[in-house]
This record gives structure tokens, sequence and C-alpha cells, in this order.
């Protein structure tokens, strides 16, 4: 199975992803069927069952380590937030003041619809293209449905950046960006940060 992205412009999960597995007997996704009865997960019972014999990662390259899916996320941070830095000064909603009793809170709201249009289309879109942004580029890593191991949709890729980006910019950035990316060091089996399971998606290495 290939671990190099598709080439630019792929996007939308088509059916010649070279990411894509082949479907699972009795094909479904792991997160349609019901508990199975006495406890378990979407995935069947702990140690076997559901629709990939077990494991919807089978197939799938090995799961990203977290540390590189934080350093990732701040390479991919760093990069917009400049743009956001940018243009926040020349449409003069920059809040950066020596004096907080003087911070206008237009400007303020000005500033996180910036950030938070510009972090969720560069996630969205580059996401939706190739499964990679810039900093998981550069650390080998890409996002993957998990039901079936393709570069996500738009729409999941959507889904995704807002979860991750939309408190971010507007309420709790630091708050919301250790607990949704930190989320992935605890979670198991899957590695899973807290937009990744409003999407229903993985990553995974790429070499």
């Amino acid at each position: 199975m290939t671990t190099e992205p598709p080439p630019p412009g792929s996007g939308n999960s088509p059916d010649d992803d070279p990411f894509r597995k082949p479907p699972p007997s009795g094909g479904g996704n792991p997160y349609d069927n019901p508990p199975p009865p006495g406890g378990g997960g979407p995935y069947g019972p702990a140690g076997g069952g559901g629709p990939y014999g077990g494991d919807p990662l089978a197939g799938m390259p090995p799961l990203a380590p977290s540390g590189k899916r934080v350093l990732a996320r701040v390479i991919d941070m760093i990069i917009v937030g400049v743009v956001v830095w940018l243009l926040s000064m020349l449409f003069n909603v920059g809040t950066w003041d020596s004096d907080v009793d003087n911070i206008d809170a237009g400007k303020s709201f000005g500033q996180s619809l910036i950030a938070a249009i510009l972090y969720i289309a560069y996630d969205t879109i580059l996401t939706a293209r190739t499964g990679q942004t810039v900093g998981k580029r550069l650390l080998h890593l890409r996002v993957a449905d998990l039901s079936n191991g393709a570069t996500p949709s738009t729409q999941t890729s959507l889904i995704r950046a807002v979860v991750l980006w939309l408190p971010f910019a507007f309420c709790c950035a630091c708050i919301w960006t250790i607990i949704c990316g930190g989320w992935s060091f605890f979670d198991r089996p899957y590695k899973q940060g807290l937009h990744d399971k409003a999407a229903k998606t993985v990553e995974v290495t790429t070499g």
C-alpha cells in the first residue's frame, strides 16, 4: 500500500484514491453499527468482531505519534498565524495594546473572524486535497478516513477543521488546543483528537 500522498487536486476521496482500502466483507462503516450486546464500541467488542475483523486500521500505515501531530500543528499555527496578523494589521482589527482597558471589542471580533476563516479554510482545503497540511507534509503524516483509509472528503475535512479551529478562534485558544489536540495522547485504540472523533478520521504516517 503506497504511503506517498496523492497528487494535488485529487481531493474528495475519488474511487481511485491510492489510500482507499478494499471494502471489508459485509461492507459498512464501524460508526454505523450499533453497540454489540454486552457492551463495546461501534467497532465491535474488544479483541475482535466488527466489519473490519476487529481492526478498522487493518491495511493502513501506522498511526501517527501524538508528539509529531502536535509539532505539525504548531507549524501550521505559525504559518496561518502570520497571515492572520498581517491581515489584522491591514484591516486595522488588531487588538495588541499594552493597555488592556483600550482593547476594542469590535476589533477583537474582527481579528477572531479572520483567524477562524483562514484556519478553517487552510485545514479544509489542504486536507481534502491530499490529507496533508504543510506541517503534516513536513512531518510525514496524513489524515485518513477511519472507515476506509481514503483521503477525507471536503465535507469531512470541513467538519474536522470547524471543530478544531472555531473554538480556538473565538473563545479559548490555548485551552481548546490542548484539550482537542492533546486528546490523542490518551485516546485508545485510534489516537484520535476530538476533531478526529467528530469527523471519523485518524492520522497515520506516510513514511
